[in-house]
Order: structure tokens, then sequence, then C-alpha cells
């Protein structure tokens, strides 16, 4: 599985820019950046090394430990601190400066000792206890893991003792929006988001070659984990031969992109690649590769991850800290560049009680959803705590953080405590790790002991759940917060077949609702009305990570069997679990027979479904979908349902438990009230109804009592380093460069650093630009750069046709993500896309405004390009909600959009947009578009200094237009960083000018 390669360090990490120099340098090319302090602090000082000497360690330096061992021991290498090069007298003087204040770690003095039990060391770590300050044992557990870090950082340079004093000092800092640096300890990838990243760290290397300079700076410095999971299709369903049918129709589709993370295995030293057919990334992540504590040669601090997967928040659950980003942040991350990030808020969340018999997990997470959305949590951590906590089990946690995105929230923290050591345990970690983990944090007072008096901790906000009030309940039918009590569903459907369009309408007319659509299923007799299931799919590691609701739908499964009730033909069903260990527990308990009875079949090992991979639906259901207008249904486990993501022909999705697919696969149908109304006819002729096949809660437990054994996840995870045998077959070259195949519409050079100099391109405004599109409300990620199917008639296929591409072999366009050219011409193309500039019409059109005329988004775009139009885009609020996707970013600058003016941002989709050189602007509160009588036909001036020293984060900038309007918005470079990236035309030259600089 994994490549068996020696892992190297790289040169040193970057400077955190911001504050430590005068703006005036900060920006300047001359003086932007400077060299860092190592990973590990107790590196001897690099003034005692010879400047010689560290290119050639660089290349020569291995770590003596395997490449792969089981992750809670794995020890990354030793990063190398690199000489700063004198190439001016400033940077001369930064050197002196470098040299005496960098030297140490000026909290040394706390390195403490941790002792093993029976004698010796597990190592030492930084002690918070030893700063004696009483203002840490009120800090909220997540924000303790952000002091150590600056701690164990801190070289006053790169961290300085400030950052340190402002996270101290959180109670009365966080609420200021003040800047800390972050170094998270290690990066996670899945494919969709992975490939783009290996390919732009493919093309840094051109780059820093072009320019002359060392192309070994640009290796990841931390461990990176790749897990492929997204490119898995629900091709084959209802056999016992689906998950090989569908591995293969993967492999066959996606050979150039797999051989390609294969190379980058090899190229890049401290990167892992998990092949496909392991499981879905924030699985195996909480199942495997967490570590909760790391032990990095004898130098103890808490496990930290940031990952290019909004759901990386899923391992919160396992009391590491971990989020979200961008994939060009992450690539940041990896080459040593500190996160900036503004101190959040917290709001504690209080548990009480205890779930009711029959509730699931995910009726609590999609309660918890809807509560801290009306909260509202954007840019905060959440951190749960109280008697409550005792009554949740690991994978219960590992639900709620998992959505942490649905709720808006960077993290839903659930701290260290008995719960999890038991599941570290059960998961296959070994008592000598356990132990370790828990002597730790309970030393540095990071672990929480229910069975001790708690010190009250101090929370930005407070919230409190009973979770006895939990009841059953679906989200839908096109927001995952749109939460629906199961009791209510039937009249929430109608009332949605009656409503006006919009997130919970379909204006469906009182005459055609009760349309038949009759048609031949193979054969046999079929039919579908509005509401009527044709995707069923247990899918997404939100919920195939928690035992005892995919036991429970076993259960459920077993019991309709009993009774005669059997899933009819035409809905496609399918299993889709996120690890191997599932796999087992379902054959141990003899419960995986009863699920391929009801057509849930195992169709493969990732997220499927969940992703908009649901595959094609067979065409005599899709022609009677089409034909009819009908409004059909999907009932899913996933976390996400926004419209047009999971299937083109669904316009209804809802998100429910696995045992509540079961149910809703079984009934046909969303127009069901569960209470009253049976869910079939059993073989005795009796109507079979909800509460008949509904298991109770103890019968989970007593199921996941016996079949989830520790030995499953070890033998599982020992497996899956071996590979698999389609893998191992990939033949990749062994050069450290890649040799771009121009003729390939997979991986592609992007031109991001298409004519770059060591001179940043500087800041700039907006002149005279039309308006590309103008949007209304929580335009998602999905609308503006869609993962799912290539439609036949846009202009991604159009190009892929012209280079011998057919129609069959299109792929999605996540699995494109390396090819520019496609994933431009896939911006803004989700074919359910609302753009107010086309009066109404929904799709992935647009108006040249010059000359009127309808045309596709990427059609239009190129036309003001080449007319040396600038573009920018109007939005609502929530603008970039959904999965964090760089394309999304990347996609509208290659269209030539230079500015985003929203209501409001998503948290990581801003962050994009800045990190690829586009401007994003808030108009004031109480303001929009349509308040202010814009309609898209004007054309824009941004009023931006042209001198970076000139703009201060969040400040006032004016916008007018060419029919005499003015108005006034808050330009969104949130940090000093932010802004650092503007001025060299977006993150990624930054960091290439940096490293060359070094």
């Amino acid at each position: 599985m994994y490549i068996a390669t020696s892992s190297s360090a790289s040169s040193s990490s970057l400077l955190r820019a911001a504050s430590f120099y005068s703006r005036t340098r900060l920006f300047s090319s001359s003086s932007s950046l400077r060299n860092l302090s190592p990973t590990n602090p107790t590196t001897p000082s690099l003034v005692n090394r010879h400047r010689s000497l560290v290119s050639a360690a660089v290349r020569s330096f291995h770590c003596s430990a395997p490449r792969w061992s089981h992750r809670l021991d794995w020890r990354s290498p030793l990063s190398l601190r690199a000489q700063i090069r004198t190439v001016s007298p400033i940077i001369e003087r930064l050197e002196r400066n470098f040299v005496t204040m960098a030297s140490e770690n000026p909290f040394k003095s706390v390195l403490t000792s941790l002792p093993k039990p029976g004698g010796g060391e597990f190592g030492k770590f930084y002690s918070l206890p030893a700063l004696n300050d009483p203002r840490i044992d009120k800090l909220p557990y997540s924000i303790r893991i952000l002091l150590e870090s600056a701690i164990r950082n801190c070289d006053n340079f790169q961290v300085k003792k400030e950052d340190v004093e402002k996270i101290i000092d959180w109670e009365n800092t966080s609420p200021k929006q003040v800047e800390i640096p972050f170094k998270p300890a290690r990066v996670l990838l899945q494919d969709f988001t992975g490939v783009p990243a290996v390919v732009d760290l493919a093309c840094m290397r051109d780059a820093m070659n072009k320019l002359g300079a060392d192309t070994n700076k640009i290796n990841p410095l931390v461990p990176v984990d790749l897990v492929i999971d997204h490119s898995v299709q629900v091709d084959v369903t209802r056999s016992e031969n689906a998950v090989q049918a569908n591995m293969e129709l993967e492999f066959q589709r996606n050979k150039e992109r797999f051989s390609f993370l294969k190379w980058g295995s090899t190229a890049f030293h401290n990167m892992l690649v998990v092949p496909p057919g392991s499981g879905i990334v924030h699985q195996v992540n909480l199942e495997y590769l967490g570590r909760v504590v790391f032990n990095n040669n004898s130098m103890l601090y808490p496990d930290s991850v940031v990952g290019t997967d909004s759901h990386t928040t899923m391992i919160d659950g396992l009391g590491v800290a971990g989020w979200g980003v961008g994939g060009i942040e992450a690539e940041a991350a990896m080459l040593g560049q500190p996160m900036s990030m503004v101190l959040p808020g917290v709001v504690g969340f209080k548990l009480s009680g205890k779930l009711r018999n029959g509730v699931t997990a995910t009726d609590l997470v999609l309660t918890v959803t809807q509560m801290l959305r009306k909260h509202g949590v954007v840019g905060k951590f959440v951190e749960f705590y109280g008697d409550g906590m005792g009554e949740l089990s690991l994978a219960d946690r590992a639900t709620i953080a998992n959505m942490s995105p649905e709720y808006g929230a960077t993290m839903g923290f659930f701290p260290v405590d008995h719960v999890t050591l038991q599941y570290l345990k059960l998961t296959g970690r070994s008592d000598e790790t356990v132990a370790m983990i828990e002597s730790y944090l309970r030393a540095n007072k990071m672990f929480v002991d229910y069975n001790e008096p708690q010190q009250e901790r101090v929370y930005s906000s407070y919230l409190a759940l009973n979770l006895e009030e939990v009841e059953p309940c679906i989200a839908g039918p096109k927001r995952p917060h749109d939460r629906v009590p199961l009791k209510e569903m039937k009249a929430d459907w109608n009332s949605c077949l009656n409503n006006k369009v919009g997130f919970k309408g379909f204006a469906v007319p009182k005459e055609a609702q009760n349309k038949v659509a009759k048609f031949s299923f193979h054969g046999q007799p079929a039919e579908l009305k509005h509401g009527s299931v044709v995707i069923a799919a247990i899918t997404s590691c939100t919920n195939t990570s928690n035992p005892s609701v995919m036991l429970g739908a076993g259960l459920a499964a077993k019991k309709a069997c009993e009774l005669g009730l059997q899933v009819k033909p035409w809905i496609k069903t399918s299993l889709a679990p996120g690890s191997g260990v599932v796999t087992k527990y379902l054959l141990q308990s003899g419960l995986q027979e009863y699920l391929n009875k009801q057509g849930f079949h195992i169709v493969g090992y990732g997220c499927t479904t969940c992703i908009g991979n649901s595959g094609e639906l067979d065409e005599s259901v899709a022609s009677a979908i089409s034909e009819n207008d009908i409004i059909a249904s999907a009932v899913l486990s996933g976390n996400r349902n926004f419209e047009g993501r999971v299937h083109a022909l669904t316009r209804a999705n809802y998100l429910a438990s696995p045992p509540l697919v079961v149910a809703y696969a079984l009934a046909g149908t969303v127009d069901i009230d569960f209470d009253k109304e049976p869910i079939g006819t059993g073989k005795d002729g009796k109507g079979v109804y909800f509460k008949d096949i509904w298991p109770s809660t103890e019968e989970i437990a007593e199921a996941v009592q016996l079949s989830v054994l520790p030995d499953m996840f070890r033998s599982t995870y020992e497996a899956i380093t071996k590979g698999n045998p389609m893998w191992n077959q990939l033949s990749v070259p062994s050069s450290t460069m890649y040799s771009w195949d121009p003729n390939s519409t997979y991986i592609h050079e992007p031109p991001y650093f298409k004519n770059m100099t060591m001179e940043p391109p500087g800041a700039h405004g907006v002149k005279d630009a039309y308006c590309l599109l103008n949007f209304g409300d929580s335009i998602t990620t999905d609308h503006i750069s869609p993962a799912g199917s290539i439609h036949k008639d846009s202009p991604a296929a159009k190009f892929l046709i012209e280079r011998g591409v057919e129609r069959k072999d299109f792929n999605s366009y996540g699995s494109r993500r390396g090819n520019d050219e496609v994933m431009a011409r896939g911006t803004f193309a989700n074919i359910r896309i609302v753009n107010k500039l086309l009066n109404g019409e929904v799709g992935p059109k647009t108006i040249h405004v010059p000359t009127g005329e309808k045309l596709y988004v990427f059609d239009a775009a190129m036309r003001y390009k080449e007319a040396g139009h600038d573009t920018i885009v109007l939005a609502g609020a929530e603008y970039g909600s959904g999965s964090s996707r760089d394309w999304a970013a990347k996609g509208p600058m290659l269209l030539g959009v230079k500015a985003v003016i929203a209501k409001s941002f998503e948290r990581i989709h801003r962050s994009n947009l800045v990190g690829m050189g586009i401007i994003p602007l808030c108009f004031k509160s109480g303001e929009d578009a349509d308040t202010l009588g814009l309609t898209g036909h004007e054309r824009y001036t941004i009023d931006l200094p042209s001198k970076i020293t000139d703009i201060r984060p969040g400040q006032d900038v004016t916008v007018t237009t060419d029919n005499g309007k003015s108005f006034t918005c808050t330009v969104r470079f949130d940090t000093e960083v932010e802004l650092a990236y503007f001025n060299h035309g977006g993150i990624l030259p930054y960091v290439i000018r940096n490293l060359i600089k070094q």
C-alpha cells in the first residue's frame, strides 16, 4: 500500500509574515521572508552549522524509522534548518536578528520529562502547568492545543512570545479578532483535492527550476497522508461482485491520476498515499492515522491536522484538533508556512441525559446542526462537555464532529477522556501507546476525567441540549440544516410540493401533485410519483464509521426480510463502508446477508453517493423522471444534500441514518407517515409498520458488543499497507521532476507561475469590470465547481470530445481536477445554478453584457478576457458554503474574476479566494445587490490603494458603477498575511519567492 522509500527533511519553514518587521519590509520583494525554526525544538541552533553543508544535508538526510508503522508510533523526519542566504544588507541585518532572537525557545524552562510508570521516560514535553498561570486552567481544551503549539514552536521570530500571551489571555483577546500563527502537526489529503495539490507542488518545482533555485525546497516538512477515496462510482449495484467490478472501472477511468499520485508518493518526501479500496479518508484517519499524541524523537505534543476536505473535523471526535483548509493553504503548511488564523471564540455546548430508545447518533447530529446554525458559529470552535458526554460513544462523537462544516464551525471538539482511551484500545492501538497518551494529556492538563471535580472553563457563549429531547428526524430536501422530525415528514413533503421554488419548495401545481409515471423496468411494471425514492445509499464516513447505526441498518433489513418485505428493484441501493472493518463486523454479525437481500450489497470503499458519485440511474427510471417531470428523491446517510450534488435527476435529497435509509427504501417514497401508514405488505398479507422493523437500542448494543472486535481493526490496517494488485502493478517514473504530457486530459501543467518573476506584482483595484454572474444566497462550492458528472452539452464536454474522449469516458469533474483546462470550463457549470442575469432561467449560462447574448459562463468569461475586460461576481449570504474546494477559487481566477462582492462568505472559501489573488468584499449590514438597486448590467470600479502598505485588514473601500451608483464595502483580507498573499498575486507565488530567498 504505502510506497517504501525513505523520508527526508526539506529546507526549513517560512517566515510567518505579519508584524515582526515594519509593514513595508513585510511586503517588499527583498525582505518578505526569512528562515525558520525547526519542527523539533531541541534541534541544535542553526548558527552552529556551516552554510555549505545544508544543501547536501537536505539531499542526503534520511530518517532511520520506516516510512510506515502504526501511525501512533510514526516518527517524522527531523527538520533541517537551512542557512539564510546573504543577498542584501537588509537580509544581513535580519540574519543577525535571527541569530540573536531565534536561536532558542524562550520557554525552554518549561520543557519537562514525562516518566513511565515502570521507570524511564516517555519523552519530554512543554508543560502548561509549569507556566504557573491561573488563566490556563480556565481555557477551553481546544484553545490549550493552540497554546501548546505556540509555546513549542516559539522562537520570537516565526512565533513570538506575544503570540503565546494572546492565547493565554484568550478570554480577553478572542473578542478582538487577534491574529495568531498555528503549525499543524500533519496534513491530510483525499484524491479529489490531493491531485491538484500534487500538481501544484510539481508545478512549483518547475517554477523553482526556471528561476534557478533549489527544487528540493519543494518538499513537505510535516507528515502528509493522502487517502484515495473520492474516485469510486456506484456503477454496479445489487451484486456480490460489485466491489471488484466498481474498482476495475475506477482504475480504468483513473489510471493516469493514480499513477500520478503514486509518482508523488516517491518524488516528494514525507508523503504517504493510501491506495483506492482502503476506505474513506476521515474514517481511516479516525481508526488508524490519528495519533492523538505525537512522540517525535522523544518530543511529545498533541496531534493536530489540517485537511483538504472540510470534514477533516471528524477527527475532533477523537480529541485531535483538526479542520478543513483549502488545498493551497495546505500546500503552504506542507512547505513550512505557518497558518495565520484569527484566534477563535469557543462555544461551550453542554450535553446532559441520554438518547431515548430508538434514537440514533444521526438524529442527534441533525439536531445539533440545526441548533448551532441558529446560534451562529461560523469561524468559531465548538467544544462539547457535560454529564451527557459519558452517554456518547466515540463513534457518536465523531458523527457530530464530522458535520462541523454543516453547522458552520471550524471545529466541533470533544476533549480526550476515558471514552477516547477505550476507543483507542478497541481500534488496535497498543496498550503502551494508550498509556503514553493518557500520561501526557493528564500531565499537560488536556485530559477530562469526569470522575473528578471539574474546573469551570470559560466559553465565549453557551448552548445546552438534553439528549432525551432528541427525536428521530431527517434533513432536506436541499440543505443539511433543514431538519424535519420524522413524525412531521409527510406534512413537510406536501408543503414542499406546494411552496414556491426554494430550499423548501418545488412549486408543483395542485393538479400535477398526484401524477403517476408508469413504465417498464426490465419487463416488470413499475411506477414513480413525486417523492418516490430512486436512490437509497448507505454512504459517507459520517455514519459508516459508527457501528451502532450500521448494525442498526442490518437489523432493520433482517426484520424486513423475516416479515416478507422487499425493496423495489428499480431503487438504486448501495452500501459503501468507510473501512474494511465495517465489512468484518457486518459479516461477523450475520447481518450483511440481510442487507444483500434488500439490495444493499457493498459497492466499494469510498465516498460514492455522498459526493455525487452515484453512477447512472437505469435508463427506464431516468426516462420516467425526465419525461414526466417527477420530483424524485434520494435518501442517503451522508452529510451534504445540496441540489444537484447527489444526482442530477433527484431534486429532493434527504439525509438520514442508515436504518432510516433502509426504511425509506422499503417504503419506496418519502411521502409517508411512518406512525400511521404501513411501509409495505408482509408475507401474511398484513401491513408492516415502521415500528415492526425498527431495532431497539438494546438490540443494537448487543450486536455491537458481540461483533465489533479489536482484531478486526488490526488485521484491516495491517492489510492496507500491502496495497492491492491493481495499485501495485502501476509503474511510475523515478524522476523528481514531473514530465507533463500536453495531450493528457487528466493531468496538465497549470498556468499559475507562467512568466513569474522575483518581483511581486503588487496590490491592485478593479476598474470598469463587468458582472459575470449575479447570485442570491447560499451559492455553494458545488454550484461554483461541481464534482459530479460532466454534462454532455457543456464546454468541458466539448473540450474532451475535441480531444478524442468519448462520452462514456468523461468521468467526473472531481476526477479531472488535475487539469486546469477542464476545470476552468467546469466552473459555474452546475445545471441547477440560479443566475439573476437570466431572469429566472436555471442553468450554467449568463448574459454577456456588452452584446446581450446568452452564453455558457466559460464562453462569456473568455470573451471578456479576450477584450481585456475584468469581471466581478455579485452574491448573497453564505457564498462558497459546502465542501472545501480549491477549484471554486482557482476556476474563477482562471476565468478572469478579480473580485467577489457578497453579503457573507464561508470561511474556507473566502481564504481560498484570497489565496488565488481574488478580492473578497462584503456589503455593509442591511445592504445587498437588490437593496442597492444593482442589476449586474453595470460596470464596477473598486477603489483599492495601489500600495499594499496603504491597505489594512477589514478596511472599507468604495465601489462605484458606470451609472452613478456608489456604495461602501468591507474588504475581507482578514490578516496581515493575507495582504502579503494578495501583494504577491496569491499564496503559492508568495511561498515560491520566499523559499528562493532563504
